[in-house]
C-alpha cells in the first residue's frame, strides 16, 4: 500500500472521497502470482476429478421430496433407504434441511418404483408426493453446445464493441480478463464439487456481463486520462493507469457490493428458506463470478493493458525520458556544487523548462557585476548637492 503524498497512511475517508494512492501497477507481479496460483489449483482439481455434472448432462433418474412435519433429512439415512433397491451409488443432495434430491443412472422401471415407495415411507408422505423425473443425456449435450455457441458469439460482439469504443489493446485485455473469470469459476466448482446444472451455465453467461461492466468503467477513465498524458513532468503510461484506478476504485467497490447483495439474498432465501436447488446452483456461480469479475477488472485487465502499452515506442520513449529526468534531478540534488561548477552550461538547454525548484534553490545567488556596484554613500550625497 502506497502512502498518501503527504506521507500519512490512507483512511476510510480517503477511500470514500477517492483520495487514495495505491500502487496497483507497480505490484502487478503479486496479482499475477495470485491469479496463477488460483488457476493452477483449479486446473489440478479439474484434471484429477473433473466437474460434478448434474443429471441433466449425464442422464438418469431424479427423485425429490420434502419430509412431513419438518423432519430433518440426513444423507446417510437416505443412502440406507435407497441402497436395497440397487442405488448404492446414488447421489444424495440435502436441500434446506427438510428436502432432498436423489440422482442415479441406469435405473429400471421396477427399481424406480421401489425407490419412490422407499423414499415416501422415509419422509412420511405419499408416493405421489415424491417428484420423479427422467432425463436423457442428449438434452444436456444440446444445452452445452448452445452455451458454447453463445459464448463464442458473445466474445466476438464484445471484442468488436470495445475495439470501436476504445482500442484493440483494451478489447484484448478485457477478453483475457473474462476468460480468467470463467476459468476461476470452473476451478472453484472443481475444487468444491458443487453440482453443475443448466442454471450454472446460465450463470456463467451472466458472469460475463458483470465482469465486462466493471472493466469498461475502468477503461473509460483510462481513456479520459490518456489525453492528458505527457502534460505533467515524469508522468508515464503506468502512472496514468495507476491514477485512473485510484479514481474509480470506490465506484468499482460500490458497484460490486451492490450487485453481491441480491445474489447473497438469493442464496439464503433459495437454499435455506425455499429449498430451491436451482436457485442455489444459479446463485453460487453468480456469487463466485461477481467476486472474480470485481478482482479481474482491477488486478488483471488493467495491468495487462499497462504492460502492453509500455512496450509501444511512444510510451517506452516517455518512460525513458522520465527515468532520465529523475536521474538528473537526483544527481543535481545530491551534488549541488557540480551543478554550479560549469555555470549556466551545466544544465542542458532542453531541460531548462523542466528544472525543479529544489535544484534552482540549491544554486547560490548571482553576484552583481563590478560595473553595477552601488556607489558609496558620500558620492551619492555630493551628487545631490
Amino acid at each position: 500500500m502506497s502512502p498518501r503524498p503527504d506521507g500519512r497512511r490512507h483512511t476510510l475517508a480517503d477511500l470514500f472521497h477517492e483520495r487514495t494512492n495505491f500502487d496497483f501497477i507497480g505490484r502487478s507481479w503479486r496479482w499475477a502470482i495470485l491469479s496463477g496460483t488460483v488457476l493452477l489449483v483449479g486446473v489440478v482439481a479439474l484434471a484429477a476429478s473433473g466437474l460434478n455434472l448434474g443429471i441433466e448432462f449425464e442422464g438418469g433418474t431424479s427423485w425429490q421430496f420434502t419430509t412431513a412435519r419438518g423432519k430433518s433429512v440426513k444423507v446417510a439415512d437416505v443412502r440406507s433407504v435407497v441402497r436395497p433397491p440397487g442405488l448404492a451409488d446414488a447421489k444424495v443432495i440435502v436441500i434446506g434441511g427438510h428436502s432432498a434430491r436423489v440422482q442415479s443412472k441406469n435405473v429400471s422401471r421396477h427399481a424406480q418404483d421401489q425407490v419412490t415407495d422407499a423414499l415416501a415411507k422415509y419422509a412420511g408422505i405419499k408416493s405421489s408426493n415424491v417428484s420423479v423425473s427422467d432425463v436423457g443425456p442428449t438434452w444436456g449435450k444440446q444445452v452445452s453446445s448452445k452455451a458454447l455457441r453463445a459464448l463464442v458469439i458473445f466474445f466476438f460482439v464484445i471484442a468488436v464493441y470495445l475495439w470501436i469504443r476504445f482500442e484493440w489493446e483494451m478489447a484484448a485485455a478485457a477478453i483475457v480478463a473474462v476468460i480468467h473469470d470463467i476459468l476461476v469459476t470452473i476451478g472453484v466448482y472443481a475444487v468444491t464439487r458443487f453440482e453443475v446444472t443448466p442454471a450454472t451455465v446460465v450463470a456463467f453467461l451472466t458472469i460475463l456481463g458483470y465482469s465486462l461492466y466493471d472493466t469498461v468503467v475502468v477503461f473509460d477513465k483510462v481513456k479520459e486520462n490518456t489525453a492528458l498524458l505527457g502534460t505533467a513532468r515524469g508522468n508515464t503510461y503506468s502512472d496514468m493507469v495507476n491514477r485512473s484506478l485510484n479514481q474509480v476504485l470506490m465506484r468499482s467497490l460500490n458497484t460490486s457490493f451492490v450487485a453481491l447483495l441480491p445474489v447473497a439474498s438469493l442464496l439464503v432465501v433459495g437454499t435455506w428458506l425455499l429449498g430451491a436447488l436451482s436457485l442455489r446452483d444459479f446463485g453460487v456461480a453468480l456469487f463466485v463470478g461477481l467476486l472474480t469479475g470485481a478482482y479481474s477488472s482491477i488486478f488483471v485487465a488493467t495491468p495487462i493493458l499497462a504492460w502492453w502499452k509500455e512496450r509501444q515506442p511512444r510510451y517506452r520513449a516517455l518512460r525513458e525520458r522520465s527515468a532520465s529526468q529523475a536521474a538528473r534531478v537526483a544527481a543535481a540534488v545530491s551534488t549541488p556544487a557540480a551543478s554550479t561548477a560549469g555555470g549556466a552550461g551545466a544544465i542542458r538547454a532542453e531541460d531548462a523548462a523542466d528544472e525543479p525548484a529544489v535544484v534552482a534553490a540549491s544554486r547560490p545567488a548571482p553576484t552583481p557585476a563590478a560595473g553595477l556596484a552601488p556607489r558609496p554613500r558620500q558620492q551619492r550625497r555630493r551628487k545631490r548637492r
